[in-house]
């Protein structure tokens, strides 16, 4: 959400005559995140979110915009993108895929509590469940393969530990194999700044484009490792038990779910230390950009090989 392609008021005022949406009033660069330019944006119809997709190609996105929708219409508080006058959800704009999308009131939570981590566990068996009969399939574009192929970018800039363990660590999960688990389109990405509250209720899920079809156990583990997780990279029990109680009330967990849990959390630390890393050492020019610190989720991942958790109640 970082501003690498700039939009003026002009240029933008042209392209919303595509949509039914009123005539601009006011358009503010967003600083937040890494991937996509983004832009909120005001009309005398009302406010939305103007995205224009940095790396995801036109050929790609209408996996994730369909989804959206797709959500929205079966009663997740997904970011519904807005149609074109000729139905499109997908536009170009600057050279670039754009797409306008519904603002979602709400606000971000920094320090989740217990209610509020039930609350994200139900939102996600939810997100799962409608997810399961998506249609469109896409592999997940960060997963093993990814990985591999980021090791000889990355790890010339780590000290020799470092790089031994993130590369012992994409070896022991290319050989891991989950076929048993239950599949579906995830969100992948489902972080604390990504869902929106107001006061106890998630009044938006936002931010789907690393959304793919993957196991859904795999997402629960994205989930946990950032909205239960404290500063030194432990699980906090606490929160950790609330947010997997919930999800389970909605979606019951297989036996093989529980026997694959501890190598799935150590795989979603691994995939963020690893982007993190690409995004720290590797940076692409840009406005309002910044980077996340890596070694947060090296901890957490360093955690998670020393004290293997369980399904069941969230500790070891």
């Amino acid at each position: 959400m970082s501003v690498y392609t700039t939009v003026t008021t002009e240029q933008l005022r042209v392209w919303l005559t595509q949509h039914n949406v009123g005539t601009l009033v006011d358009l503010r660069g967003i600083s937040a995140g890494i991937e996509n330019t983004n832009y909120f944006v005001t009309t005398t119809a009302g406010r939305y979110v103007l995205t224009l997709f940095e790396k995801l190609t036109a050929e790609e996105l209408p996996f994730y915009l369909n989804l959206m929708a797709y959500l929205a219409d079966h009663g997740i508080p997904s970011a519904r993108p807005v149609p074109d006058l000729e139905g499109s959800l997908l536009g170009k704009l600057n050279g670039k895929p754009a797409a306008l999308i519904s603002f979602l009131p709400g606000t971000d939570i920094d320090q989740p509590s217990i209610a509020q981590c039930s609350a994200v566990g139900t939102m996600l068996a939810r997100v799962h469940l409608a997810g399961m009969s998506y249609p469109a399939i896409m592999e997940n574009p960060r997963g093993v393969k990814w990985w591999q192929a980021m090791l000889p970018e990355i790890t010339p800039f780590l000290p020799k530990n470092d790089a031994a363990l993130v590369k012992s660590e994409v070896e022991f999960q290319a050989r891991q194999r989950f076929s048993a688990l239950p599949r579906g389109a995830i969100h992948a990405d489902l972080f604390r700044d990504n869902v929106l509250f107001e006061g106890r209720r998630i009044s938006g899920i936002i931010d789907f484009y690393f959304a793919c079809t993957d196991t859904l156990l795999y997402d629960v583990a994205i989930c946990v490792n950032d909205w239960c997780v404290r500063a030194d990279g432990e699980l906090d029990a606490g929160l950790t038990t609330g947010l997997l109680a919930a999800y389970r009330t909605t979606r019951a967990f297989i036996s093989e779910e529980a026997q694959a849990w501890p190598v799935l959390l150590r795989a979603a630390a691994l995939r963020f230390w690893i982007s993190r890393l690409y995004d720290f050492h590797l940076p692409r020019p840009g406005e309002l950009t910044h980077a996340k610190d890596p070694r947060h989720f090296q901890r957490i991942l360093e955690r998670h090989m020393k004290r293997p958790q369980t399904l069941a109640h969230g500790s070891a």
